[in-house]
């Protein structure tokens, strides 16, 4: 089940906007709960003090008391891997939102156009992100290591290393047999030795794709459009 919260201090809004996310988790074929507020205060009492966790959150930006921008801020530090939505009709926040790692940003003169689509984007994300592991096994050792916290994973000689948020393990197959075992469509390749998470992709720039991490990884020539075009997909 998802949990999804919906803050903005305007009711009106907060009533829109949970409207549209019911309707996104239905043709999503999703069961969810939807949590709604209209002060930042409570939200991140709930969050902070209560530690009632949330997989999405939709969130305006111009608040009174703590900004959206500062709310994220501090609800990251508790929930590192929520999606968060922004909403606001200043588009200057859009770069700060970038550093925040902020899942989508949606103007409120075009909310009927693009927040469904932001709202269904994010829970397909959650979905794929949830559950999923991969087991290194051996005589001597056996490990598990979620989906969702593999960055990438490079051929190194005989064996394939993974980077993930535990650290780098290294499994002696070769980087298309990992592959073919992962058989989930966020990991692409983005050259012939290495296969990136894309969930972890915050931009493309410069033949790079740059990671949440801050790392940057080299993207072949002849990966870069058939890369582009997944992550755009």
């Amino acid at each position: 089940m998802l949990r999804i919260a919906v803050c903005d201090d305007d009711p009106n809004a907060v009533a829109k906007h949970k409207d549209i996310a019911i309707c996104c988790l239905s043709q999503c074929g999703c069961v969810g709960e939807i949590a709604t507020y209209t002060t930042s205060e409570n939200l991140l009492y709930d969050i902070t003090e209560d530690n009632i966790f949330f997989d999405l959150i939709l969130l305006d930006i111009e608040m009174p008391g703590n900004t959206g921008m500062e709310i994220a801020e501090k609800v990251k530090t508790c929930l590192p891997n929520v999606k968060i939505i922004f909403i606001t009709s200043h588009i200057e926040y859009a770069i700060d939102a970038f550093e925040l790692s902020i899942f989508r940003y949606v103007p409120k003169n075009d909310i009927d156009k693009r927040l469904a689509t932001a709202i269904k984007d994010a829970i397909k994300l959650i979905v794929l992100e949830e559950g999923k592991t991969y087991t290194i096994q051996t005589n001597s050792r056996l490990e598990k290591i979620p989906y969702r916290e593999i960055y990438y994973i490079e051929r190194d000689g005989k064996n394939a290393s993974i980077t993930a948020a535990g650290g780098v393990s290294k499994v002696r197959k070769s980087l298309q047999q990992v592959y073919g075992e992962l058989n989930a469509e966020e990991f692409i390749y983005i050259d012939r030795g290495c296969i990136v998470n894309m969930i972890h992709i915050m931009q493309i720039k410069d033949h790079t794709a740059v990671l949440k991490t801050g790392e940057s990884l080299p993207i072949s020539r002849t990966h870069l459009q058939e890369v582009k075009s997944q992550i755009n997909s």
